[in-house]
C-alpha cells in the first residue's frame, strides 16, 4: 500500500466532503482528446478549484492507466523514482497501481528506480483523491522526479504518451511568496511558454514543476500537438492575502 501521508492537511480526509467538492459544478462536456494535463499541487483551499477546472474535462471511462509525474520537495535524490506498491490510499478507497506497467517503464528507462522514501510527496499525492473520482476504475503509476537532467524527462514523457490508453499528468506550482503584481508578471512567463509550446518563455519561468513542464512542452511541440491554458488563479484569491502568494495554472494538451 501506498499509503497517504497528506490527507487531514492538504485535503480532507473525509470522503463525503471530497465527494462533494468534486461534484461541485461538474462539466457535462468532456474533451475526448487530452493526452496530458498541468495541474497544481497546493492545498485543494488554495489550488483546489484550479485542478477540478481541468481534471472535469476529462473523460475517465476513456483511459486504462493515469501517469501522476511530480517533482520531489521532502527529500533529495537523483533522477526518478517509480512507485512498486499495489495499491493508492486514498479518503474515498484505495487505488490499483499498475505495477507491471511500472516495472516495464523500469526496464526501457534506466534512470527510473523505487526509492520508497521518495513516495512520501504531496505533488503526486494530492492528485489521487481526484483521480479516484474521476477515474474510479483507472490504473495509476506515481514518479517522482529528483535532480535529473529535462531531456530524461522527455525520454519518459515520450514513453507514456506512446500508449493512447494513457492519460498523463505534470504536477507544478508557479510562482512562490511574492507580492501578487510580480507574481502575475513572473507566471505569465509560464502560461505564455505553455500556450505557445515555446520553452525560450520559460528562462523567466519560477516554478517548482518547471523540468516537467519544460519537458512536455517539448514533446507536445515534438508531435504537433496543441495546448491551452484552463484556468490560472494565485493563493490571494482564496486567502486574500496579496503580499506573498503561490501561482497555480491548470492546462491540456491534446
Amino acid at each position: 500500500m501506498r499509503k497517504s501521508y497528506f490527507n487531514g492537511s492538504f485535503y480532507t480526509d473525509n470522503c463525503n466532503e471530497l465527494t462533494n467538492f468534486f461534484s461541485n459544478n461538474k462539466s457535462l462536456i468532456k474533451n475526448e482528446n487530452i493526452r496530458a494535463i498541468v495541474v497544481p499541487h497546493a492545498g485543494y483551499f488554495y489550488s483546489g478549484n484550479v485542478a477540478k477546472e481541468v481534471y472535469k474535462l476529462t473523460n475517465g471511462e476513456k483511459y486504462k492507466k493515469v501517469v501522476v509525474v511530480g517533482p520531489s520537495h521532502h527529500i533529495y535524490f537523483k533522477d526518478a523514482s517509480i512507485v512498486l506498491e499495489e495499491n493508492y490510499e486514498t479518503p474515498c478507497g484505495n487505488l490499483e497501481i499498475d505495477i507491471n506497467y511500472s516495472y516495464e517503464l523500469i526496464k526501457k528507462l534506466d534512470f527510473l528506480s523505487y526509492i520508497k522514501q521518495a513516495h512520501k510527496e504531496h505533488s503526486t499525492e494530492v492528485q489521487m483523491p481526484f483521480i479516484k473520482h474521476y477515474f474510479n476504475n483507472t490504473k495509476v503509476i506515481e514518479i517522482v522526479y529528483g535532480d535529473i537532467a529535462y531531456q530524461k524527462i522527455v525520454l519518459l514523457i515520450n514513453e507514456i504518451l506512446k500508449d493512447k490508453d494513457n492519460l498523463l499528468v505534470i504536477s507544478t506550482d508557479l510562482s512562490h511568496f511574492y507580492n501578487l503584481k510580480e507574481a502575475n508578471e513572473l507566471d505569465s512567463n509560464c502560461i505564455k511558454a505553455f500556450k505557445n509550446l515555446d520553452i525560450e518563455n520559460l528562462q523567466n519561468c519560477e516554478a517548482c514543476g518547471k523540468l516537467g513542464l519544460k519537458a512536455l512542452i517539448k514533446v507536445a511541440k515534438e508531435h504537433n500537438l496543441s495546448s491551452k491554458l484552463i484556468d490560472y488563479k494565485t493563493s490571494a484569491n482564496a486567502s486574500n492575502d496579496k503580499t506573498r502568494v503561490v501561482g497555480y495554472m491548470s492546462g491540456i494538451v491534446c
